[in-house]
C-alpha cells in the first residue's frame, strides 16, 4: 500500500480526545500516553503505573507550569482476554505499546460505535477531524495501521502481537479489502503523537453519540 491509497480511500482521519481536551492539545499537540507523561514530568511509581497497568479510569495530570491534562481509560480493554490474545508479547508489553501511539479511526461509523459505547454515551467528548493527507506529508515515518481495534478486547478479541502495527508500505491493504471490505484497516496510529497539529487539522467538535454536535471548538478557514 502507497500514501496515495491511504488517502483516496479514508481522507479524513477521527480522534476521540476527553471533555475539555481540546486547550491542552491545542498547545501542546496531540500527545501519546507517554509523551504526555513526558511532558508533565511524572515519575514512578505512577508513571509505570499508567504506562503497564490497565487503567479503568481517567487519570488527570496537572503542572504548575504545563497545565492539566487527562490520560483517557481503557474501559474496552478488559485483561483477562487480552492476556488470552496476545501472540508474542506479554500484558505490560502490550500497554507500552498502546500507550506510546495516538489513535485514530479511519471513518465516521467507526468513531459514532466508540460514542455510543455504553461507558462514553452520556458524555460529550472533544472530536479532532484531521486531514489524512496533511499527516501523511508531515509524519509517514511514524505512522503505522492496524486491522484491529487494539485497545478493545469486549467482543470476539482477535490474536495481537508485534506485527499487528504495519508500515503503511508493509499493510495487506488488498488482501484485507478482499476480506474484510470496508473494515480493511481499523486504525492508523502515529507514534508519540501529533506536535503540529493546526498543520493538519480540520475541524474541532464538542461531540456526543447519535452525531449531536454541541459547538464547534476549531475550524480550518
Amino acid at each position: 500500500m502507497d500514501h496515495a491509497e491511504v488517502v483516496r480511500h479514508y481522507p479524513r482521519l477521527y480522534h476521540m480526545a476527553e471533555l475539555g481536551s481540546w486547550e491542552s492539545i491545542k498547545r501542546h499537540g496531540l500527545l501519546s500516553t507517554r509523551a504526555l507523561l513526558d511532558l508533565f514530568e511524572v515519575k514512578d511509581p505512577v508513571r509505570s503505573q499508567i504506562l503497564r497497568e490497565r487503567r479503568p479510569e481517567c487519570v488527570p495530570l496537572h503542572h504548575s507550569e504545563v497545565g492539566a491534562a487527562v490520560v483517557r481509560d481503557q474501559i474496552p480493554l478488559r485483561e483477562a482476554p487480552l492476556r488470552g490474545c496476545l501472540t508474542d508479547m506479554t500484558f505490560e508489553e502490550w500497554l507500552e505499546a498502546l500507550n506510546s501511539r495516538v489513535f485514530f479511526w479511519l471513518d465516521e461509523p467507526h468513531l459514532e460505535t466508540l460514542l455510543a459505547a455504553g461507558a462514553y454515551r452520556d458524555k460529550a467528548h472533544d472530536v479532532l477531524l484531521v486531514d489524512t493527507a496533511a499527516l501523511l506529508e508531515h509524519y509517514s515515518e511514524r505512522v503505522t495501521l492496524s486491522p484491529i481495534n487494539s485497545g478493545s478486547t469486549i467482543y470476539n478479541p482477535r490474536p495481537r502481537g508485534s506485527g499487528t502495527f504495519m508500515p503503511i508500505a508493509n499493510y495487506p491493504f488488498e488482501e484485507r479489502r478482499r476480506a474484510r471490505g470496508k473494515d480493511a484497516i481499523v486504525e492508523l496510529a502515529v507514534d508519540h503523537g501529533v506536535l503540529a497539529i493546526p498543520d493538519v487539522l480540520l475541524r474541532v467538535e464538542r461531540r456526543r453519540a447519535g452525531g449531536k454536535i454541541e459547538e464547534v471548538l476549531w475550524e480550518r478557514r
